[in-house]
Order: structure tokens, then C-alpha cells, then sequence
């Protein structure tokens, strides 16, 4: 069972099949952790969203798209999104903007860079870190944080049409990068 692709076993698990749903946790189950524990801190916590991870892998294992993304990208999304979700829950009070950089550096260098390996979030992670640091500080407010506009504004303290701009260009230069051909690719 161990040789079986990750496929194969997101669909055991979709069917209630108990040796493949328990194969494919025992195939994942560090990763999840690690992916959770990288977001949240807390082991208590993480092993908590691991647990809702794979419920939710289960109730939703038969809208899994191949096209999307591997298995791997879809689950590690999954904690990656609910532990977050934690965090903000927990959270009473905004991250402070003198601690952004350093949360900065987390999203390119944790556990979590290796359990989300996948090139996809590997070149975003890159094109990021390209990105001039205030537009990436808006960027991450705003898309990760979920702050508005006004509130990234008021955050680094300039005026609402500067962050605006500086979410905006962020984006489509995050666009420009993850849509432009590779080096080696070959358009005809």
C-alpha cells in the first residue's frame, strides 16, 4: 500500500477505506504537523489543525483537481490555511508593522518552506522576496493578514492611495513573475 500514489489513497480515502485512509495519513501526518506547528507555534494547537486537516481531506477528497496541484500542494494548503485561521482567531490584537519583517523572513525560512517544497510555492515564496520590501509589506498585510487597504494605510502610516498602489504593483509584479516562461521553456 505504501507504493500506491498519493491519488490513489486521497481517493481510498474519499471511499472509507480504513488501511488506505491510514496509509494516507501516515504518508502526511509529518508534514501536516510540520505546516501547522510552522504557522502556529503551538504543538497542542497543531496536532489539533493536523486532525481537522485530514477531516476536512476526507469530506473533500472527491473535489481534489490533479490539474490544480499535486495532493502534497492541496493538503499542506489545507493546514497551511486552518492553522492560520487559528492564529487569527487566537490573536486579540494586530501584528504589530515593526514585526512584519521578521514574519517576512518566516514565510521564505521555516519548516513550512520545506513541508510547501512545491515549485509553485517555491517561486512565489521567491517572487516575493524580490519584491521591493514596502510592497511586500503591504502585500502580506493585506493577503496573508487579511488587513484592508485603509488598514495596511494607517499600519505603516502613509496615505490610502500609497498602500493601494503599492498592493496593487506588488500583485502584478508577483503576476508578471509567476506567469512569465522559465528559463528552458520553450514557447513556439
Amino acid at each position: 500500500m505504501g507504493r500506491l500514489p498519493d491519488e490513489a489513497l486521497l481517493s481510498g480515502l474519499a471511499t472509507g477505506d480504513p488501511e488506505l485512509a491510514l496509509t494516507f495519513v501516515r504518508r502526511f501526518q509529518h508534514r501536516v504537523f510540520g505546516v501547522a506547528m510552522a504557522v502556529t507555534g503551538d504543538p497542542q494547537l497543531a496536532e489539533d489543525i493536523a486532525q481537522q486537516t485530514f477531516e476536512r481531506a476526507w469530506r473533500h477528497a472527491q473535489i481534489y483537481d490533479s490539474r490544480r496541484g499535486s495532493v502534497t500542494t492541496w493538503l499542506t494548503t489545507i493546514a497551511h490555511n486552518l492553522a492560520i485561521d487559528a492564529v487569527r482567531a487566537r490573536r486579540t490584537e494586530p501584528v504589530a508593522p515593526e514585526d512584519l519583517d521578521a514574519l517576512l523572513g518566516v514565510v521564505t525560512e521555516t519548516p513550512e518552506r520545506w513541508a510547501l517544497a512545491d515549485e509553485a510555492s517555491s517561486q512565489l515564496r521567491a517572487a516575493v522576496a524580490r519584491l521591493p520590501r514596502e510592497q511586500a509589506r503591504a502585500l502580506v498585510m493585506a493577503g496573508v493578514y487579511g488587513m484592508t487597504a485603509q488598514q495596511v494605510a494607517e499600519a505603516e502610516k502613509i496615505p490610502l492611495g500609497t498602500a493601494k498602489t503599492r498592493i496593487r504593483a506588488a500583485m502584478q509584479k508577483l503576476r508578471t513573475a509567476l506567469t512569465s516562461p522559465k528559463r528552458g521553456d520553450h514557447v513556439e
